[in-house]
């Protein structure tokens, strides 16, 4: 399997810094690292977090001197008895190289402190698209918007593609709206997952999350830009539908419907939805890589090429920097979501490689009857926790 060819676009100046990647991952940031104390420079609001893990917090923040709104991602720099700074440093360099692209959070500042490394980032007032996708019908997303949105996500995810950044965890948690209400625009976020593509590498990890992992990661073939193209059309699956494609009543069954491509486009589920949207769903839901759309041809597909919405953000190849500070000042949001684990505190066995596999499983039918919907209520914030040795659970999701 090959990976997905480069565009003839330009790379932007700090493409440059891939030469540095070993591994899947960069090594060299451009960001000055602050070392005075956070608080000097900023407060943190009231309230609940933003998001939690085992290893990192988000919390809402004000800059003292601008009143401006950030999101501070506090992350442990030792976790499980093993020093990761190098993991944080690679995530600080993906989002320096995607920092011109609108739809990518922005990173505003870095601190480090003896135990732990703070990311200060543009806070999107408008929370995870994930709300959306599990709320009643009529409060869901329409098929209109979710035009617009997968336009931007596409064209945020293929400048990743093009400048060789896989994602590998793109599902509604990892989608953040800029406002709620009016339905604002999208920022992709946590590259905690994400891995630089070398031709003269092959890449095979066993990560993501299990609702949206490609048949690749179960079968341990190279991972390349195709795999995140999956997510992609799972991610449209459950904004058009609130239905979760292959989820199944436990983690071995879920992952047997995306092995043996059980999903399903009834009627029943698809009621409200284009046919175009549901042949969009289909060039992405494909069990062979190279057969997959690229973002650059799912761009080019009529259910996004041909809209009626116009949607004028979305036409800017070119994204000016002083867009970078898109900052909202509206509610929390709420992103409970997140997954914590529940083992206890460092009970586990050390494993030799450390991977991250989130199990933050949505709803099988997120939209329920009246008469269901108090039955299953709970199940919307359902969790679950992976023991396999090549799917071992680390504690440690979160929103940015």
């Amino acid at each position: 399997m090959s990976p997905e060819k480069p565009s003839p676009t330009p790379s932007p100046p700090q493409a440059p810094a891939q030469a540095a990647a070993r591994g899947g991952f960069l090594r060299e940031i451009r960001t000055p690292i602050r070392t005075e104390p956070f608080r000097q420079r900023y407060s943190l609001s009231p309230g609940r977090e933003l998001g939690r893990g085992k290893f990192a917090v988000v919390k809402k923040c004000v800059q003292k001197d601008t009143e401006k709104e950030f999101a501070a991602k506090f992350m442990r720099k030792r976790r499980k008895g093993k020093d990761c700074r190098m993991e944080i440093i690679h995530e600080i360099a993906v989002l320096e190289l995607a920092q011109c692209n609108l739809w990518v959070i922005n990173l505003h500042e870095v601190y480090e402190t003896a135990t732990e490394m703070i990311l200060v980032l543009e806070y999107a007032a408008g929370g995870e698209i994930f709300d959306q996708c599990v709320a009643e019908r009529e409060e869901a997303f329409k098929e209109k918007d979710v035009k617009r949105l997968m336009r931007q996500i596409l064209e945020g995810v293929s400048f990743l593609h093009r400048n060789n950044v896989v994602h590998l965890d793109l599902k509604p948690q990892n989608i953040l709206l800029t406002s709620k209400s009016p339905l604002g625009d999208i920022k992709i976020v946590d590259f905690g997952l994400s891995r630089i593509m070398k031709s003269s590498e092959e890449l095979r990890e066993i990560m993501g999350t299990p609702e949206y992992v490609a048949p690749e990661i179960l079968s341990y073939d190279p991972i390349s830009t195709a795999t995140d193209m999956w997510s992609i059309g799972v991610l449209a699956y459950v904004m058009l539908t609130g239905i979760s494609p292959f989820l199944g009543d436990d983690k071995q069954e879920t992952f047997l419907n995306i092995s043996q491509m059980n999903v399903s486009y009834s009627e029943e589920d698809f009621e409200l939805i284009s046919e175009s949207a549901v042949d969009f769903i289909k060039t992405l839901l494909v069990k062979k890589p190279e057969e997959r759309a690229t973002a650059e041809e799912c761009l080019q597909h009529p259910w996004l090429a041909q809209s009626d919405i116009p949607d004028p953000a979305c036409s800017n190849k070119s994204i000016p920097a002083e867009a970078n500070t898109a900052t909202q000042k509206d509610e929390d949001s709420a992103s409970e979501k997140s997954v914590d684990a529940e083992k206890t505190e460092e009970e586990e066995s050390v494993v030799t490689e450390e991977l991250i596999v989130v199990a933050s499983y949505t709803l099988g039918q997120c939209r329920q009857s009246e008469q269901e919907k108090i039955t299953d209520q709970k199940a919307i914030s359902k969790r679950f926790k992976f023991e396999e040795p090549l799917l071992q659970e680390i504690p440690g999701e979160f929103i940015y």
